[in-house]
């Protein structure tokens, strides 16, 4: 089976499937087509070879070509140190090389890893973007210790699969835009302050002259608090977080 075959991206234009706006700033761009990354890396015991590195306008990562020994190509998330001719596999005895995909639990203490999934077999979910890399942190009982690129700790199920190394294109993040007709072409609608709409459409608006926002503490479009904690106190990934980023929080 060949999963390189390219989609067309559909485009909600940041709107519900009731014709509201449930996300703003998004909408236009150019067309795009879709590529399917093997995020599950599923081809097992099977070694792979790196056809090619190419652009994906879907991400800010590169990714990789790979053609395995059976003929089936798919694309994966190209890492630091992947070239063309590089071999990669996903296994659990496999060697802990750039590209290569293991479960935690064969990962040794240290490791850089990334495409971290959080429910087996769903597919990695983390650590994905440009230059990013957790690190495998340490091992408890039931749990793998991870560190991610936040600085969050966070214990994952050990049967999770992880790809060794860090994300390619590591420069992306210096990248200069240049002008706002590109970021135009990239979907991305302009946004407005505030403090410069009337009241009707933000907390902060409204006001003689330059009142600023008017209030004690910013709030989101929709009215709810933007500053301080945020995160929802009974969020069922608490329990997975051994320390918060920043290091001041422990949870158990």
């Amino acid at each position: 089976m060949n999963n390189l075959k390219h989609k067309k991206l559909v485009k909600s234009g940041g709107r519900s499937n009731s014709g509201k706006v449930t996300v703003r700033h998004q909408g236009g761009g150019e067309k795009r087509l879709m590529r399917t990354i093997d995020f599950k890396r599923s081809k097992k015991d099977v070694w792979g070879r790196v056809e090619a590195i190419e652009y994906d306008p879907n991400r800010n990562a590169e990714i990789a070509r790979v053609v395995y020994e059976d003929g089936d190509r798919r694309y994966i998330i190209a890492s630091v140190g992947l070239v063309v001719g590089s071999k990669v596999i996903a296994s659990e005895v496999a060697p802990t090389e750039t590209g290569n995909a293991l479960p935690l639990k064969a990962i040794p203490v240290g490791t850089q890893i990334h495409n971290v999934e959080i429910v087996p077999g769903k597919g990695g979910q983390m650590v994905k973007g440009a230059g990013s890399a957790a690190t495998v942190f340490g091992r408890e009982d039931l749990w793998i210790m991870v560190k991610l690129p936040s600085g969050e700790i966070r214990r994952f199920s050990p049967e999770c699969i992880a790809e060794i190394g860090q994300v390619g294109n590591v420069d992306a993040k210096n990248e200069v835009i240049g002008k706002a007709g590109r970021v135009r072409r990239m979907g991305v609608r302009p946004s407005v302050r505030g403090v410069a709409m009337n009241p009707h459409s933000h907390p902060h608006g409204g006001g003689e002259g330059r009142s600023g926002i008017g209030m004690k503490h910013p709030k989101t479009v929709y009215g709810r608090s933007a500053v301080g904690k945020t995160r929802a106190k009974t969020r069922y990934s608490n329990r997975m977080i051994v320390q918060r980023r920043g290091g001041k929080s422990i949870l158990g």
